[in-house]
């Protein structure tokens, strides 16, 4: 009769899958050490990705600053800062996976390169600098920070890795919270060049002490001959394609709502205050929605969870934007339901990982995640040469504070033709993709 002690432990079974035999391990899915592991991380993507993801208060400011205004490209500087932290995930994910010494010294020189980056925006005076500083060079330094810590969490975290990336990816979230009302009151009083500064100083006095807590479980095996195999089998996989292709859509209509909101509030007639408000409710709301639909992906088939968070963001741009008739009562349940469906949506990313590596044995779940990330990467870059061309078209052809960008409702509520056309175009575009996406998976 085998004896219970004999069995080996969960943290056991999961290092020799990983090709480790140590004694002496901190546990996989709980303990002190994985849950400050996991506040690290979480504090990671909220500084990481804060920024970028808060730029809709950055492009309402630079589209009105004297020395912006009129210039092109200003909707690019947000996009091209997340997408291209999305679109190079394949690569930094499969050198960081093949070299895992490179790991932690990778997220130090992607701290040092945000920072710099930063710093640099501030004596930025036109759309192509700040294009260079904010955008591309403060995307590669962000990947260099952020992959490793995606590289971990696969680690820390086993049985309850859903949970995991979903409480990691509300970071997001949670600095969506803070940084617009922070960031608009600070371009309002100071201007870019300090509030860039200062938003430099914050990510380096806050991310450094965190590096020390964002570590690996597993010790790294110096012994090795060769750097290890870096599977990309699950390529040739139909099921993978399936739930990339859902992916890939869905992104296509994830950002296009977040990037029109400042200019919906101002189109209103509310303050800047208010349309960062706004901002901050949807990013809040994207909090629970991640925690909610990664720990679902734990226990529910991923296709039933993206069909979830697709049909529920959806309804929530068709009904609570389209039919609200620009009431900003019907905004705010907008972005609470958004937020919350929308928003989640990335945590399906763990049941997705999951899936495709059970179906093609050997393959690790980063290289899936790097994949999955570019491929959210082509919405996000597409959707900001939209969103700039769909607001330009409704400036040039009459819209203004009379009515709402995005309102599509019925005749007689003050909305022109011209107005409702071009919400209507905005919403077509984001519902379509949603329920693309869902049928797709």
């Amino acid at each position: 009769m085998i004896e219970l002690s004999e069995l080996p432990t969960v943290a056991e079974t999961t290092d020799a899958e990983h090709g480790h035999e140590f004694d002496a391990l901190p546990p996989a899915d709980t303990g002190k050490q994985a849950w400050l592991f996991l506040a690290g991380a979480f504090m990671i993507e909220a500084l990481v990705w804060g920024f970028p993801f808060s730029f809709g208060v950055y492009q309402s400011y630079y589209s009105t600053h004297p020395q912006f205004s009129g210039a092109r490209g200003i909707a690019a500087i947000g996009t091209t800062a997340s997408g291209i932290m999305y679109l190079s995930a394949p690569l930094t994910a499969y050198i960081l996976t093949k070299y895992p010494p490179l790991r932690r010294r990778a997220a130090t020189f992607g701290l040092a390169i945000c920072t710099l980056s930063l710093i640099a925006a501030s004596f930025a005076t036109s759309v192509a600098a700040l294009l260079a500083t904010q955008g591309v060079l403060y995307a590669l330094g962000g990947s260099l920070l952020y992959t490793p810590v995606i590289l971990y969490v696969d680690e820390w975290f086993i049985s309850r890795k859903g949970l995991a990336y979903g409480v990691m990816w509300a970071g997001t979230g949670a600095s969506g919270l803070v940084l617009p009302l922070a960031t608009t009151a600070g371009l309002a009083r100071y201007g870019y060049a300090t509030v860039h500064r200062f938003s430099a100083l914050t990510l380096l006095l806050l991310a450094a002490p965190l590096l020390h807590y964002v570590r690996p479980r597993l010790p790294i095996n110096t012994g090795a001959s060769a750097p290890p195999r870096v599977s990309t089998a699950f390529l040739r996989s139909r099921t993978f394609w399936l739930l990339q292709a859902g992916n890939i859509v869905e992104g296509l209509g994830f950002f296009l709502p977040a990037l029109y909101l400042p200019s919906y509030a101002e189109s209103l007639g509310l303050s800047a205050t208010a349309g960062s408000a706004l901002v901050s409710i949807l990013n809040a709301a994207s909090v629970a929605g991640q925690v909610a639909l990664g720990a679902l992906s734990d226990r529910v088939h991923i296709s039933r969870v993206v069909a979830v968070s697709c049909v529920g963001a959806a309804g929530s741009v068709f009904l609570a934007w389209g039919l609200a008739g620009g009431s900003l009562g019907g905004l705010v349940a907008f972005c609470v339901a958004y937020g919350f469906f929308a928003g989640g949506f990335t945590s399906t990313y763990a049941g997705t990982c999951r899936e495709v590596t059970q179906l093609c044995p050997g393959t690790q779940s980063a290289t899936v995640f790097g994949m999955l990330a570019a491929g959210r990467g082509v919405g996000n870059v597409v959707c900001g040469p939209v969103s700039e061309g769909l607001l330009a078209a409704w400036k040039s052809k009459g819209g203004s504070g009379t009515g709402a960008v995005g309102a599509y409702g019925t005749q007689g509520l003050g909305y022109s033709e011209t107005t409702r056309k071009h919400g209507r175009e905005m919403c077509v575009v984001v519902v379509t993709a949603f329920i693309v996406a869902a049928v797709a998976t």
